[in-house]
């Protein structure tokens, strides 16, 4: 069983044969999927899932806690099941693929005359560069 199924059915969240899909299709280290990917993954586990069903799913999985929505610029939202592990995301320039990085160490902080009056709850830092099948396809020179 999933980490991600096991937390929910500890919470007792309702698993409908439609949730559990969705869940299951989430599942994985490196998973951050569009809801449109979701969807057409769920199908073909479950024929008769709606696209409704999956963004509904997804939507309360976010307000859970237990996935995170993803943004990068310029592409679709994606959502990371990966909720309750600090990390970093590594984003590829070229194709847009994620994937998490678990670097240790303490962020760089922000010095206090950089802060504007702010209080700072959370750093997120993302990587971006080329991934292997996008550098392979980059013109050289």
């Amino acid at each position: 069983m999933s980490d991600l199924l096991e937390r929910l059915r500890g919470r007792g969240w309702r698993m409908t044969s439609q949730r559990r899909v969705v869940v299951e299709v989430l599942d994985g280290d490196h998973v951050h999927l569009t809801a449109d990917e979701v969807h057409a993954r769920a199908a073909q586990r479950l024929p008769e899932i709606a696209r409704a069903t999956v963004y509904n799913t997804l939507g309360e999985l976010v307000s859970l806690g237990e996935v995170v929505e993803v943004s990068v610029e310029g592409r679709s939202k994606r959502f990371d099941p990966n909720a309750h592990q600090p990390h970093q995301h590594l984003v590829c320039s070229g194709c847009g693929i994620i994937r998490d990085v678990h670097v240790t160490g303490t962020p760089a902080a922000l010095p206090p005359e950089e802060r504007f009056g702010f209080t700072v709850s959370e750093v997120q830092i993302t990587y971006r560069g080329l991934c292997p099948s996008c550098a392979a396809d980059a013109p050289q020179g």
